[in-house]
């Protein structure tokens, strides 16, 4: 097998959640490769001399480097490794994430064509960035999807009397996450014995907004803070309704990890979402910051038990062709 290094932010450790990095590194690994990270250093600045130092020093040993590629900050740590590896003459692919993604490239473009058009190839996990980027000009594009081990979410049988609305993802504005809570709200209204749990760490200021709102509004929210996958996996089991509240999205893996769970899935139709998620087939989408619509969707679920399955059962179809023992033979032929 190969040897990899993979770059990207490897901060599971410092209390964010786990990134493509140590999932599909993880993956990778039990497949036989021999995989080298950089950074799991917290501060952003050693982070980027870590990156740089790993490059240097794996340059001759391994065969690809893997470069996770976002809008924002880390935008420009693939663009500094992806320029060291075209120096020392290493392949690279950048492995795209996040729905301004786009937005970057358009804005970026010099930048942008110095780390794509110049990578061995660049990996699109969603249909919504392999058509974004080949819209752009970019060819030397791939599509593999976001992947998860099915065995790992196991199914129960959900009722649907009340909503229990499950909520995970870090708590950052561009998650949007206070919406959450005023779909919370409206639903209340209806159904006094609703709960809503969100579970994610904090990224920003969102968290204590977030927090803050509810308890102006003297509504109980369950905040869990950062869980492990196995924690909010169980704790799953005692809600009914996964809601996504994001301004932006690409595929996001606990949307997925949620369809995979068997909840119905209620979302903002933004970025690749819509790619992924289909109304009234495996979703119930919604327009980005529509806390009203979203209820509305929501009391459909509860309303209609039928509506509520069907999605559920389709949601879980949808998915399948996401676990790892499929997706694996893709990157085993690319990397081989």
């Amino acid at each position: 097998m190969k040897n990899l290094l993979y770059i990207g932010n490897k901060l599971s450790d410092h209390g964010y959640t786990a990134t493509s990095i140590e999932t599909l590194g993880s993956f990778l690994q039990g497949e036989g490769f021999s995989v080298y990270y950089a950074s799991s250093k917290r501060n952003k600045l050693l982070r980027m001399f870590e990156m740089i130092y790993m490059t240097l020093k794996c340059a001759k040993k391994v065969d690809y480097v893997m470069i996770d590629t976002y809008s924002t900050v880390n935008f420009w740590y693939a663009l500094v490794i992806s320029q060291l590896c075209r120096i020392l003459n290493v392949k690279y692919i950048p492995k795209l994430h996040g729905g301004d993604l786009p937005n970057r490239i358009e804005k970026s473009k010099y930048f942008s064509n110095l780390i794509f058009n110049n990578a061995y190839i660049n990996i699109a996990p969603s249909f919504y960035l392999y058509e974004a980027f080949k819209k752009n000009g970019y060819h030397n594009l791939k599509y593999i999807p976001n992947t998860i081990e099915l065995q790992a979410y196991p199914q129960n049988t959900k009722e649907f009397k009340i909503p229990k609305l499950l909520w995970v993802r870090s708590f950052a504005n561009i998650y949007n996450p206070i919406m959450a809570v005023k779909v919370f709200i409206d639903l209340k209204k209806n159904y006094p014995e609703a709960q809503l749990c969100m579970i994610g760490p904090k990224k920003d200021d969102s968290y204590d907004q977030t927090v803050e709102f509810a308890q102006k509004n003297n509504i109980e929210v369950i905040f869990t803070g950062k869980l492990s996958k196995e924690e909010w996996i169980e704790m799953s089991k005692d809600y009914n309704v996964f809601i996504n509240t994001t301004h932006f999205d690409n595929t996001p893996v606990s949307v997925i990890e949620a369809m995979a769970l068997g909840l119905p899935v209620v979302s903002t139709k933004v970025g690749g979402i819509p790619f992924l998620l289909k109304h009234e087939v495996n979703a119930l989408l919604i327009d980005d910051n529509d806390a009203q619509g979203m209820a509305q969707q929501i009391r459909r679920l509860i309303e209609d038990r039928d509506l509520a399955e069907n999605i559920s059962q389709n949601a879980k179809e949808t998915v399948a062709d996401f676990d790892w023992e499929i997706v694996k033979k893709q990157w085993i032929d690319l990397l081989k």
